[in-house]
């Protein structure tokens, strides 16, 4: 098998994925209040140019770890408490906790829109939960012009149970967006946007029980893989997506007076 095969995680994957969500060698403490802890970490030397990772660990109340776990599943749940999504759907199954999907988001104004293709995997480990994601290259979705197709090297979520109605969800990215990004953003990624998103998706998960019972309630195919509906496409279809074959947009003079303007003009 060549190194470009694109590779559906194993027990191992998963496993490495949960013990970097609670390692804290190597991470850098950006942010931590009521119940947020913000982490970030550069891959490569030079800082305006390197990637980053961010790791984002949020103490829920009220929520069991199963609602959780179902929040981030529920594509059509999604649509509703998701602001920033665009379109999102799902493109096909690889086995019964494998699946590919295309997402779409809106970026601070005044940087362009992206997208993403990955391919996702899931697996209850005991009380846990987990669910990770990487890009991949399917010749049926291929950019857009009016999008920046970032990557996803790796993302996921870890959900932790701590009792019935208690859970920690941590989330962990490792994520090109592409493009030559201003260090404003990056810098408010990892203190504002992140920890914003994790409180949205705590809120949303207060409300799933009352939506979910009234609309399709027994529907949940990543727990019941057999109610599935995607057709099945073979691994030969897809390929690693790399961040180097991808344009590169060049947004580092975008300042952020600019996206306030934009954004008070709206």
């Amino acid at each position: 098998m060549s190194a470009e095969s694109v590779l559906i995680p194993d027990d191992r994957a998963f496993s490495n994925f949960k013990e970097e969500c609670g390692s804290e060698e190597g991470w850098s403490l950006t942010y931590n209040k009521t119940g947020m802890t913000v982490w970030t970490q550069t891959i490569g030397g030079d800082e305006e140019k390197s990637l980053h990772k961010i790791k984002c660990r949020m103490a829920c109340k009220d929520v069991p770890a199963e609602t959780m776990y179902d929040v981030l599943h529920d594509i059509e749940y999604r649509r509703k408490w998701d602001a920033n999504v665009i379109e999102t759907f799902d493109i096909g199954k690889l086995t019964v906790n494998a699946d590919v999907g295309y997402y779409s988001w809106k970026c601070p104004k005044p940087l362009r829109n992206r997208d993403v293709i990955t391919l996702r995997s899931w697996l209850p480990m005991g009380s846990d939960y987990i669910i990770i994601n990487y890009s991949v290259k399917h010749a049926k979705y291929p950019p857009k012009k009016d999008m920046v197709r970032a990557v996803s090297i790796q993302t996921g979520y870890l959900i932790q149970s701590h009792g019935p109605d208690h859970c920690t969800l941590t989330y962990l990215a490792h994520v090109d967006p592409k493009g030559s990004l201003p260090k404003w953003v990056v810098n408010k990624s990892s203190h504002f946007l992140a920890p914003k998103a994790m409180k949205k998706i705590s809120k949303a998960c207060l409300k799933y029980g009352e939506w979910k019972q009234r609309h399709n309630p027994g529907f949940k195919p990543w727990l019941y893989p057999e109610q599935t509906t995607l057709p099945t496409i073979p691994v030969s279809e897809l390929s690693i997506q790399h961040a180097d074959s991808l344009e590169n947009i060049d947004e580092s003079t975008l300042s952020e007076m600019q996206t306030r303007e934009e954004r008070d003009s709206d």
